[in-house]
């Protein structure tokens, strides 16, 4: 039996990227995607689901967080909180409290029970300053504790946390996902998006400079322009 992997799906580049490396390992991949209160939360799902199928995975789960109020104070989940223009050099008003912690949990719930031996999120080395729950440390930490706190753990075979892009640039990792067959044409990746992505927020303003870098369109803005 194919080795299954839970991939954290967004439907933005990034997680497009490591459901990518995932499927080019062998692996079954079940991807997750959350609501949780974001303001693109359409948006997100519609293209988590659209990678999901266009990258086939096996399964592909959709988590609601009920709490919404749980993950407040970030310009991602509530209304008050200005959009801050651009990326941040620091950790600033896009930061959601503990919101990797929470969703990698739930990750290492659903691996536990499907029997998955490893949990891809697609974190890169751009983020690691302006989200602390992005960088090597923390994940490492994670890892450490689902071996602690997992049945799968206490017999050593806890599922592994894999961040293939971690050490990687934007434009970087989009070169990987393109050679692995990744159609960035289906994802999405704005914070704040009204009829299309805004173009001003720290995702929309890294996504065009890694598109420029690699000296291609995105193909995402090609199809909305289609549209």
């Amino acid at each position: 039996m194919t080795a299954r992997a839970v991939v954290l799906l967004s439907g933005g580049a990034d997680s497009a990227t490591a459901m990518a490396v995932a499927r080019g390992g062998g692996l079954a991949v079940c991807a997750l995607s959350f609501r949780y209160g974001q303001r693109n939360a359409a948006a997100e799902i519609d293209a988590a689901a659209r990678v999901a199928d266009s990258l086939g995975a096996v399964r592909h789960l959709v988590a609601g967080i009920g709490a919404a109020e749980v993950f407040g104070g970030s310009a991602l989940t509530d209304p008050s909180v200005s959009m801050p223009a651009g990326p941040a050099g620091a950790v600033d008003a896009t930061y959601v409290p503990a919101r990797n912690t929470v969703f990698l949990s739930l990750a290492l719930a659903w691996a536990e029970t499907i029997g998955a031996g490893e949990i891809f999120i697609g974190v890169t080395g751009a983020d690691q300053a302006a989200y602390p729950d992005c960088r090597p440390g923390y994940l490492a930490a994670f890892e450490q504790m689902a071996a602690l706190a997992t049945s799968a753990g206490v017999s050593g075979n806890a599922p592994r946390v894999r961040a293939p892009l971690i050490g990687m640039g934007k434009a970087e990792a989009i070169r990987l996902g393109l050679s692995l067959g990744v159609d960035y044409s289906v994802t999405f990746s704005c914070y704040n998006p009204a009829a299309g992505p805004c173009g001003a927020c720290g995702a929309c303003v890294l996504r065009a400079g890694a598109f420029a870098e690699i000296g291609i369109p995105d193909p995402a803005l090609a199809g909305e322009a289609r549209r």
